[in-house]
């Protein structure tokens, strides 16, 4: 079998348009051109890759696992061409990221700022995603590494666990809950929340946690990041859970108190995922090892190019 990476790259942007026409253009080929690739592609690996209707394409079950592997291989294509690009440094090459709420609006952007400033060959793609998705993005090469809170369930997966925090509850000074003893998150559903807009992991986690109950949170507004939720609280116009990193900070200059949760799930384990440490290129290692500096040492360690 001989597969043809102009043919693989095809495929991916065929799928990902999801049109033959549109994801021709992409490839800068014409749509005719495209069609006979795919059918001498769908040939020599004897099956369906796509079912073809009037409104475009969609993959078939053998076309989502090519799929998963065609990107792989154009990923690891692309760590190549990284590598070879300037042989034997770690200061060049493009890392794609796909992290939770916490990683993205927390720490991940100091980090990469240092990052950056000290690799100016370096460019970044990160994108907030759910838990779920981060895994499988990983799993599937559409992100180089993926940061995570909380247990992950991918054994084909590398984890390099490199902090831990919690979540807690913040509330105003004086509240009711405003104890000074832990509580059940049971304890606190009967209030109106403030918490991130839809979508985000710690959103959909803490919508998770309260449906175990049995019970739902009352949202009065959602908002887009831990600082605007403090400020809510502050104001009096509900109380929040958040990463107890976030709740100390803006402890310091708002008038806030902060509750323990008494939830085993309260713990939080962060950790990174890639899929094989070692094959990484030298910028993505480089940037683990800021992460997590006994994870990785970038010059003992054999390089993937150089």
């Amino acid at each position: 079998m001989h597969l043809d990476l102009t043919d693989l790259r095809l495929f991916i942007h065929i799928a990902e348009a999801p049109s033959l026409t549109q994801g021709a253009k992409r490839a800068f080929i014409s749509p005719a051109a495209a069609s006979v690739r795919i059918k001498a592609l769908e040939a020599q690996l004897n099956c369906h890759l796509l079912y073809r209707g009037s409104k475009g394409v969609e993959l078939t079950d053998a076309g989502q696992r090519l799929l998963k592997h065609a990107r792989l291989i154009m990923r690891q294509i692309g760590y190549l061409k990284t590598e070879f690009a300037e042989y034997g440094t770690d200061s060049s090459g493009h890392i794609r990221i796909f992290a939770n709420t916490t990683a993205v609006t927390e720490f991940l952007p100091e980090v990469l700022a240092g990052f950056l400033a000290k690799n100016p060959g370096v460019t970044v793609d990160l994108q907030e995603r759910l838990s779920r998705d981060i895994v499988r993005g990983v799993q599937e090469g559409a992100t180089d590494i993926g940061i995570i809170a909380g247990p992950v369930a991918a054994k084909d997966l590398q984890v390099l666990h490199f902090s831990t925090d919690r979540l807690v509850l913040v509330v105003p000074k004086g509240h009711v809950l405003d104890t000074g003893e832990p509580l059940k998150l049971r304890d606190a559903l009967a209030f109106h929340h403030v918490g991130l807009q839809e979508g985000s992991t710690l959103q959909e986690f803490m919508r998770e946690q309260a449906e175990k109950l049995g019970e739902h949170l009352t949202w009065r507004i959602q908002v887009t990041s831990f600082e605007s939720i403090c400020r809510m609280v502050e104001a009096g116009v509900g109380i929040g859970v958040i990463p107890e990193s976030a709740a100390t900070r803006h402890s310091r200059t708002m008038a806030l108190s902060i509750v323990q949760l008494d939830e085993l799930w309260a713990v939080r384990e962060r950790s990174i995922l890639v899929r094989q440490l070692e094959a990484l290129p030298g910028c993505i290692r480089a940037l683990i090892s800021i992460l997590r500096p006994e994870a990785i040492d970038i010059h003992s360690m054999p390089s993937s190019g150089g």
